[in-house]
């Protein structure tokens, strides 16, 4: 047996066993950064919330089992010299015993952890409902000249804030809809780009009908390089965006099923994908 041959196994292997690891740690991953950037340090105020209540509460405090005993406070009191006489002392012991007692029983609830998430997810969804209100957009745009009045976010926040608006707000979905091919970096080589939108008003003296085009790179289609050029040199490839990102990441190797030769020697163009660019080119003309 040939050393290709023993290889194909192993290789196929791999090729079915790669992808579901990967995705399966890529949201692992996304979880860890979530639950330790966001669930975490709410799930610290909830307890923290939680102690406070607790001691003042007592009888709540008695019945999720985390008041300590007279004798842990006596025997800590003990340890730390303390006279139970002194009650501004034996009250703090009686605090870090607490405290102690709460992150104890914390940890032995480990789906306690998933409340700081849907904590999270509530504000965030609260947060929506009050923008989409009169008094909530009136709070926002307040809030929007606070933040860009400061002198060093006032530096980040506009251009955080129109990225945010980009890849997220659902106000302008043609802006991203239209793949393109355009010549570049040279004449004669043509790259796979998005249509993001019209060119700067300066550059449009010098080319009256020209668009801005963003060119992904590979393997990490999130940079690449944004080019101006005139409308008339840009082809619209019947591809949706998720195509055009799975064939920039792959290096060419994936590409859509309809742009494959059949056996006519012809490829087969979708409604979805005619439907897209007929949208995007009359999003376009609107906005003109």
């Amino acid at each position: 047996m040939s050393e290709q041959k023993r290889s194909r196994p192993f290789l196929r292997g791999l090729a079915v066993l790669l992808p579901s690891v990967l995705t399966l740690w890529l949201l692992v991953k996304a979880y860890q950064f979530i639950d330790s950037a966001i669930a975490e340090p709410i799930n610290r105020g909830i307890r923290a919330a939680f102690i406070e209540i607790a001691s003042v509460a007592k009888p709540l405090a008695n019945q999720f089992g985390i008041m300590p005993s007279k004798e842990a406070i006596e025997q800590a009191a003990e340890t730390q010299f303390v006279s139970m006489s002194q009650t501004d002392e034996v009250a703090l012991i009686t605090h870090q015993l607490l405290t102690e007692n709460v992150n104890t029983w914390w940890a032995e609830h480990p789906y306690m952890n998933f409340l700081g998430l849907i904590v999270a997810a509530i504000i965030v969804y609260v947060c929506g409902r009050l923008v989409g209100g009169f008094l909530g957009r009136s709070l926002y745009k307040k809030l929007e000249q606070v933040m860009s009045s400061i002198p060093v976010i006032s530096k980040v926040y506009p251009y955080v804030k129109q990225l945010v608006d980009f890849l997220i707000s659902d106000s302008d979905k043609p802006k991203f809809s239209r793949v393109v091919a355009v010549e570049y970096p040279r004449k004669g080589i043509w790259s796979v780009g998005f249509l993001t939108g019209e060119s700067m008003n300066s550059l449009k003296s010098k080319l009256p009908d020209s668009v801005t085009v963003f060119v992904p790179s590979s393997p990490t289609p999130f940079t690449g390089y944004t080019i101006t050029i005139p409308r008339s040199e840009l082809i619209d490839l019947p591809i949706t965006v998720e195509e055009a990102i799975r064939f920039a990441v792959s290096g060419g190797v994936l590409k859509p099923e309809h742009q494959l030769n059949d056996e006519n020697g012809g490829s087969a163009l979708p409604d979805r994908i005619e439907e897209e660019v007929t949208d995007a080119s009359g999003s376009e003309e609107q906005c003109k």
